[in-house]
């Protein structure tokens, strides 16, 4: 999977030492702002006709809220209370520009309801487009994530990640700007219902008609972990020795 798999994520992590990795894997990294967003867009669909297909790529990873929580939380509330929508604290409503260009260029025609526009066409007979839109939820411990640090220099007791998904026919979700921005708003209005039954019961809640919420365990094998943590390490290195590389050149 994560050789077919393209990732979106924030420019910021192009400066990162696994930014370059993320380039030569073909990831898009996207800006955040208004001043960017319309040029964003317009990058984002290129990148997807020129690179998706071509590299055999069938998973795309969307993080929707366009930012981190920390930043991104006051500012969506106050577009919430403008627009009379709920008040959200664990997560933030969703940005609906990328999940647009998304659909419209990765799903096959007669997908989402109605037929394809002419700028989604579809080159490649091999691939039938996107089939599914996997939804996750995210909770950690008292809602503080682990973060790189913690995993490099391990400073905190072991604990446990709570991953919630749903799965979604790509069918069902609508194409029309309007019609999937409610449907995105309502899935992160479910969001904040999930996480917050989950950090008052530590749990999520069961499915509707059972009892008890069934999970699946998935632990870390501590080889993987030290590998990890060994690259982190020697990429991290080489990233300094490259940055000293580059000052001492220029001055």
């Amino acid at each position: 999977v994560v050789r077919q798999m393209m990732w979106l994520m924030d420019h910021i992590f192009k400066y990162t030492n696994f930014g370059i990795v993320s380039l030569i894997h073909g990831d898009f990294f996207i800006r955040q702002g208004k001043a960017h967003r319309d040029q964003q867009l317009v990058l984002l669909k290129e990148h997807l006709e020129k690179y998706y297909r071509s590299r055999n790529r069938k998973w795309i990873v969307l993080f929707p809220e366009g930012g981190f929580l920390r930043k991104r939380r006051e500012t969506s509330q106050e577009f919430a209370k403008k627009n009379n929508l709920p008040f959200l604290k664990h997560v933030t409503l969703p940005r609906t520009g990328a999940t647009q260009v998304i659909l419209k260029t990765l799903v096959a025609p007669q997908e989402n309801g109605t037929p394809a526009g002419r700028d989604t066409v579809i080159k490649e007979n091999k691939s039938k487009g996107l089939q599914w839109v996997i939804d996750t939820t995210i909770a950690y411990p008292k809602g503080e994530p682990i973060d790189i640090q913690t995993w490099i220099l391990g400073y905190r007791q072991p604990t446990v990640t709570h991953v919630h998904y749903r799965i979604f026919p790509v069918k069902d979700v609508p194409a029309e700007p309007e019609a999937l921005t409610h449907w995105l708003y309502q899935r992160f209005i479910e969001k904040e219902d999930l996480l917050t039954h989950f950090y008052q019961t530590g749990a999520f809640p069961p499915p509707q008609g059972q009892t008890k919420a069934i999970s699946r365990e998935m632990t870390l094998s501590n080889l993987w972990l030290v590998g990890i943590q060994s690259l982190a390490f020697l990429s991290g290195g080489m990233w300094y020795c490259i940055l000293r590389y580059f000052y001492h050149c220029l001055f």
